[in-house]
């Protein structure tokens, strides 16, 4: 395909365990004419081709799900739910330009969940009792009424028991590549239930968010493990949003921030790195510091500490005037919190930095970085140059 092709990306949904493409119905209502053109998968061996049969496994599923993407000839957004976006990572690995974002509902990581098996036997028994299904899905979720709860049980029930067992091994065991970062480079948004017992918190920063550059990472209430069904209007909202920043950012498809010394101390992550950039006289002034610090060897014991806060760091945009560079930038700290922010640096004759004036927001998370930096610095740096709380 033609990566400059100037169609809006499609929407490509890929349903999780034991579920099928309809599963996707209510949001499609309430996404309206941004699912134009949008492709819902059934996986085989569910939903409406449950009478494939295996063998199964994430490749063969991942490989089905890009063929029939390339068949689109435009970009695409990937949505994946559960196990769904174990796939959808894959597929994206596979089509490279024609993903243009990736979305990750209540994800199980690509590594595998790593249940043990004990935890593990009465999701292999889901196949064989349809009560036992109903169950499960009751108490992974917060708002599901009796009519969707037996909707999503009819999906499951054409799913060949047999084949279940299978199934959960596949997304509890996972694929090799989740062990290592992630090869998609482009914009990821990440959804959980704020009650999905299953995909907890801790699952998504732990196994989710840190294989991606600066993902977006978002919560719904009142929602568990199928936020599509339990919180569909909610939830397009979120989407929709994304969608819209997609395209905001489109036209600087191609233009990424050049790499120089700065950026290059952020991948990094130590003092010496930073230390290279910075004139011995260097000031660094932020909205996380009480007052300037000043001088090569505390700014580059500040900066590096800082980096290593940071889960995750991407350069947006840049632009320069004269002996100044300006760096727009997302982050990622604190278990999937976003702060974004604005670095000015002045440059000497000799090209070294002598002034750094870094502005985060929001208010929220730049006290909360301030605290944690006297935290880690103890010793190292006075207190005085950061927030101590009320």
């Amino acid at each position: 395909m033609n990566p400059t092709h100037p169609t809006q990306p499609s929407l490509v949904f890929i349903h999780g365990f034991l579920d099928g493409a309809d599963v996707w119905d209510d949001l499609v209502r309430h996404l309206g004419d941004q699912t134009t053109g949008a492709l819902r998968v059934d996986l085989s061996g569910m939903g409406a081709r449950a009478g494939e049969p295996g063998p199964y496994s994430l490749e063969r599923f991942a490989a089905d799900v890009a063929t029939q993407v390339r068949a689109l000839s435009r970009p695409v957004v990937l949505v994946g739910h559960s196990m769904g976006s174990q796939i959808a990572e894959l597929v994206a690995q596979r089509l490279d330009e024609q993903v243009r974002g990736l979305v990750l509902l209540t994800p199980v990581p690509l590594r595998g969940a790593g249940l043990p098996d004990d935890a593990m036997r009465p999701f292999r028994a889901l196949g064989s009792n349809p009560a036992a299904q109903r169950e499960l899905r009751r108490n992974l979720s917060v708002t599901l009424d009796g009519a969707q709860l037996e909707r999503l049980g009819q999906l499951g029930d054409r799913v060949d028991a047999a084949a279940v067992g299978t199934f959960v091994d596949l997304w509890n065991n996972g694929h090799p590549s989740g062990a290592e970062a992630s090869r998609y480079r482009d914009p990821v948004l990440i959804v959980r239930g704020g009650g999905d017992a299953f995909v907890t918190a801790e699952v998504i920063s732990s196994g989710v968010t840190p294989r991606f550059e600066a993902p977006t990472v978002t919560s719904i209430e009142h929602a568990g493990h199928w936020p599509h069904v339990e919180q569909p209007e909610a939830l397009a909202r979120i989407v929709g949003a994304f969608l819209a920043n997609l395209g905001a950012a489109s036209h600087l498809a191609g233009m990424p921030v050049a790499p120089q010394g700065w950026t290059r101390a952020f991948e990094h992550k130590s003092a010496d790195a930073f230390a290279d950039t910075f004139d011995p006289n260097v000031t660094l002034e932020a909205s996380v510091l009480a007052k300037p610090v000043v001088g090569r060897e505390q700014v580059k014991t500040v900066m590096a500490a800082a980096s290593k806060i940071y889960e995750a760091i991407s350069f947006t945009h840049e632009a320069r005037h004269e002996l100044r560079d300006y760096l727009e930038w997302k982050v990622q700290a604190f278990g999937g919190e976003q702060m974004r922010g604005i670095t000015v640096l002045t440059k000497n004759a000799q090209g070294k930095i002598i002034h750094v004036a870094i502005h985060h927001r929001p208010l929220g998370g730049a006290l909360k970085f301030s605290a944690e930096l006297a935290r880690v610095l103890q010793g190292q740096v006075d207190t005085s140059f950061f927030y101590r709380g009320a």
